[in-house]
């Protein structure tokens, strides 16, 4: 999401084009997951805490496969655009923001699938902070003092909605891991 973010705030056609590459990585990686836990689940039977490990690592592969998904979004909105910047000075540092924030609660995801150690709450709260920017970029493409018309107002409002969804995604990867650690789903 940050070089995506890069890519869309400064019309950057080549680093685009490599997050989309490394999109169809992702891909590849989560089925080898989802392969690796079905052979887990048919060779070994574990149960319990193992169980919860292989389970976790078979939804969470998915989630984090859907984050480089709408990262690969982002990107392709910069390419599809390509010369043209895509967010006006109106947006722009909010979506630098959402950038910023999102790809900083992949890096804590990413912390948090190596150390087994809980973070729900602390992403959770985060999303709250990415709920709010969405809600105040679409406040703002929807005023009527709006300058840029409806197809732009459109276009922006889409990728907003993919940094949420990306910030969702990561919450709910990070709450499926306290639950591998502690045997407890948490509660928002």
């Amino acid at each position: 999401m940050r070089w995506a973010t890069c890519a869309l705030l400064t019309a950057n056609l080549a680093l685009a084009e490599q997050v989309l590459a490394g999109d169809a990585g992702m891909d590849a990686q989560r089925r080898e997951c989802e392969e690796h836990a079905y052979s887990l689940l048919a060779l070994q039977a574990p149960v319990a805490g193992d169980l919860r490990s292989v389970l976790a690592a078979v939804y969470c592969a998915e989630k984090i496969e859907r984050m480089g998904d709408l990262a690969a979004h982002v990107a392709d909105t910069a390419r599809f655009n390509h010369p043209d910047h895509v967010v006006p000075a109106e947006v722009e540092d909010s979506f630098a923001e959402l950038g910023w924030i999102t790809a900083d609660m992949a890096d804590r995801v990413g912390a948090l699938v190596t150390t087994a150690q809980a973070g729900f709450a602390d992403l959770d709260h985060t999303d709250g902070q990415v709920d709010a920017l969405h809600a105040h970029i679409l406040a703002t493409l929807t005023a009527p003092t709006w300058p840029h018309g409806v197809r732009a107002a459109t276009s922006l409002a889409l990728l907003a909605r993919f940094y949420e969804r990306f910030a969702d995604q990561a919450v709910s990867v990070a709450k499926r891991l306290e639950f591998a650690v502690t045997g407890s789903l948490p509660s928002a």
